[in-house]
C-alpha cells in the first residue's frame, strides 16, 4: 500500500510539472522546478526555515569588516564574501566557526572561485561532510555566487531526478486532449514566437481544415468573433482569435462568452486564443483555460531534441542522398540551436538579440533537400547552402553589420564538406559532433547524452562569457 501511494505521488507530481511548464516561458521553468522541489522538502522538514530564508534575502545589517587576507578575491568580493560569512556564522547554527575557517584557510576555497564548475566542486575541510547539498549552495552564493544557476539545477536532479529540469516539448495533441467544448486553448505569446505555423499543421492534421475560421482581433472585430464562435458552438467548429490583446475593451465580452460555455455546445467546437501577457487579458479565462506557450527552448541539448521530435524518419530518409541530408541537417539543426541559445551571452553573443524562428530553420532543410535531390554528381553546393541559410533565411533579422559578419562564419563552420565525416568536432571540445547518420532515434539518443547547460566552449567562446549570460 506504501508502495502505491509512492507511485501515485510520484506521477502527480510529474504531471503538475509538465501541465505547469507548458504555460510557462523558459525562464521560469529552472524557478518553477526548485519552488516545486523545496515545497516537498518542506514538507518533509528538510529545509532549515532560517537557512531558505538567508538563501533568499542574504545578510542585513552592519557589521565591522576585517582586512582582506585573501590574495584571490579583490576589495569588493572581499567585502560582499566577507559580510555573508559573518552573517551565516552568527546566525545559522550550522555553520558555527565558518568565519574563522574561512580567514585563515581562505587558499582552500580559492579551487572553488577558480573553477569554471565551481557549483560541482567539493567543501575545503569537515564542510564537505557537514553541510547538506542546500547549505553548501548558501556557502557557494558567498563565493561563486554566478554559479548558483546551476547548483540549483544539480540540487533539484539530486532530490526529484533529472526529469524536472528537463522541461516536455512543445505538445499541441496533448494540450487538445486536455481541453473540452468548454475549455479554451491559450497560447501566450512572447517577442519572436508565432504558433500560427504548428497550429495550422495541427489543423490539416486533425482534418478540421474545412470546419476552422480564425480572425484577428482589432477595432472593429468584435461582432464577427462574437458570430464565429455562436455558429462554431453549434456547428463544432474550431474557432481561432488572434491577438487578443489588441481588443482589450472587448476582453469583458469575452469573459462572459467563455463563463457562459457549456457541455451542450458541440462537442467539436473549440475556442483557440493567442494573447501577449497583458494584465487586462480576463483572469478567469486564463485560470479555466489549458494555457501554452511556444519558444525556443533553451539550451542547445532542449532545442536539439525539441527540432529533432518534430523530424520522423520518413522524412529523414526521403532525400536522394540521404547520408549527407541527414549529416547536414543535424549541422543545420545545431546551427539553429546555437544562434538562438547565444542569446544568453547578451552583447557578447549579439549585439542585438534577434529573434529567430522555427522557421528560418524549416525554409533551411527544405533547400537542402532540394539541392540535395537536384546536386549533379553528387557535388553539394555548400557555398550556396551557407549563402542562403546565412545571409537570406537567418540573415533576414540580422542588422548589425557586425553580426552579419558572425552568423556567416558560424554557419560556415558546420556546414563544410568535413561534416560529411564521421565524429568530425562542432565544437573545440569535440563534445559536440557529426555522429554517423542513423535513424531519429539514433539522434534523439546522442542528444540526451549532452550536457544540460552547455559550456561556453560549445559557442566558441571563453568561459568567462559565462560570467554575465542573462
Amino acid at each position: 500500500m506504501i508502495r502505491r501511494v509512492e507511485i501515485l505521488n510520484d506521477y502527480f507530481t510529474y504531471a503538475l510539472y509538465q501541465n505547469v511548464c507548458r504555460s510557462l516561458f523558459e525562464v521560469d521553468k529552472l524557478l518553477f522546478s526548485f519552488l516545486l522541489c523545496t515545497k516537498i522538502l518542506f514538507g518533509n522538514k528538510e529545509i532549515d526555515m532560517k537557512e531558505w530564508n538567508f538563501f533568499l534575502a542574504g545578510p542585513s545589517g552592519q557589521i565591522d569588516e576585517k582586512p582582506n587576507p585573501t590574495q584571490w578575491l579583490d576589495d569588493l568580493e572581499w567585502t560582499q564574501s566577507y559580510k555573508q560569512l559573518f552573517m551565516m556564522d552568527g546566525t545559522l547554527p550550522i555553520f558555527e566557526g565558518i568565519e574563522e575557517y574561512f580567514i585563515n584557510f581562505n587558499v582552500k576555497f580559492k579551487k572553488i572561485f577558480d573553477s569554471p564548475d565551481a557549483h560541482e566542486e567539493p567543501m575545503p575541510g569537515d564542510w564537505n561532510s557537514k553541510l547538506n547539498s542546500f547549505q553548501k549552495m548558501l556557502l557557494l552564493k558567498c563565493i561563486r555566487p554566478d554559479k548558483i544557476t546551476a547548483a540549483v539545477s544539480n540540487y533539484v536532479v539530486e532530490k526529484m531526478g533529472q526529469r524536472f529540469i528537463e522541461p516536455p516539448t512543445f505538445n499541441l495533441p496533448a494540450c487538445f486532449s486536455d481541453s473540452d467544448n468548454c475549455t479554451p486553448l491559450v497560447f501566450v505569446l512572447s517577442p519572436g514566437s508565432d504558433p500560427i505555423a504548428s497550429f495550422m499543421k495541427y489543423v490539416e492534421e486533425s482534418g478540421m481544415s474545412s470546419r476552422f475560421k480564425t480572425i484577428s482581433l482589432g477595432s472593429g472585430q468584435d461582432k464577427p468573433a462574437e458570430e464565429m464562435i455562436a455558429n462554431g458552438k453549434t456547428q463544432g467548429t474550431w474557432v481561432l482569435l488572434a491577438n487578443c490583446h489588441l481588443c482589450i475593451s472587448w476582453m469583458p465580452r469575452l469573459e462572459a462568452i467563455v463563463e457562459q460555455l457549456n457541455p451542450s455546445n458541440h462537442n467539436d467546437f473549440r475556442l483557440w486564443l493567442t494573447s501577449c501577457p497583458s494584465p487586462k487579458f480576463p483572469v478567469s479565462v486564463l485560470q479555466n483555460s489549458v494555457k501554452m506557450t511556444l519558444e525556443p527552448p533553451s539550451g542547445l541539448r532542449a532545442n536539439l531534441l525539441q527540432t529533432y521530435s518534430l523530424i520522423d524518419n520518413k522524412q529523414l530518409n526521403d532525400c536522394a542522398m540521404p547520408v549527407a541530408y541527414k549529416k547536414l541537417l543535424f549541422a543545420f539543426s545545431f546551427f539553429h540551436a546555437l544562434v538562438q541559445d547565444r542569446r544568453k551571452f547578451g552583447p557578447i553573443g549579439w549585439n542585438i538579440p534577434y529573434a529567430f524562428m522555427q522557421e528560418e530553420y524549416e525554409v533551411c532543410s527544405r533547400q537542402l533537400k532540394i539541392f540535395l535531390d537536384e546536386a549533379k554528381n553528387g557535388e553539394i553546393p555548400f557555398k550556396v547552402l551557407v549563402f542562403l541559410g546565412a545571409e537570406v533565411n537567418y540573415g533576414g533579422r540580422v542588422t548589425d553589420d557586425k553580426d552579419v559578419r558572425l552568423i556567416s562564419n558560424i554557419l560556415l563552420r558546420f556546414i563544410n564538406p568535413k561534416v560529411l565525416e564521421d565524429d568530425y568536432p562542432l565544437s573545440a571540445s569535440g563534445l559536440y559532433k557529426s555522429i554517423p547518420a542513423g535513424s531519429v532515434e539514433d539522434y534523439i539518443d546522442y542528444i540526451k547524452s549532452l550536457p544540460l547547460n552547455p559550456s561556453a566552449e560549445a559557442f566558441g567562446l571563453h568561459e568567462n562569457a559565462e560570467i554575465t549570460t542573462n
